[in-house]
């Protein structure tokens, strides 16, 4: 699938998590899913079809954290933005790309990222 293809689809969920090491051994064993850590305080997961993080810090009542992916990470934002929605994080960078986080209008979290 090209960038153009994911521009702002479901691309990565991310959970919140007391302890990465305890929620490795539980979806590993539940579900079979593989990892790769990124230092002491970040996970990836992998499920066979779908990637995902686990974060270590404080959970969240109410799920995951649904990322979109973006071409134009900017513009997103400003779309965002003039939709009505709060930037909770503005852009930051990470290993592999940079993203922002955003509250919806029912006060839903969700991140916009890209690889560039």
């Amino acid at each position: 699938m090209s960038a153009a293809e994911h521009h702002h689809r479901i691309d990565y969920l991310e959970f919140n998590v007391a302890s990465i090491a305890a929620s490795k051994a539980f979806y590993g064993e539940a579900f079979g899913w593989t990892f790769q850590d990124y230092g002491p305080d970040y996970c990836e997961f992998r499920d066979g079809r779908l990637t995902g993080g686990f974060a270590h810090e404080q959970p969240t009542p109410g799920g995951a954290l649904v990322v979109l992916y973006s071409t134009a990470l900017e513009d997103s934002l400003a779309k965002v933005e003039a939709a009505g929605g709060r930037i909770s994080k503005p852009i930051f960078s990470f290993p592999g790309g940079r993203r922002f986080q955003f509250i919806d209008p029912d006060g839903y979290e969700l991140a916009v990222w890209t690889a560039s």
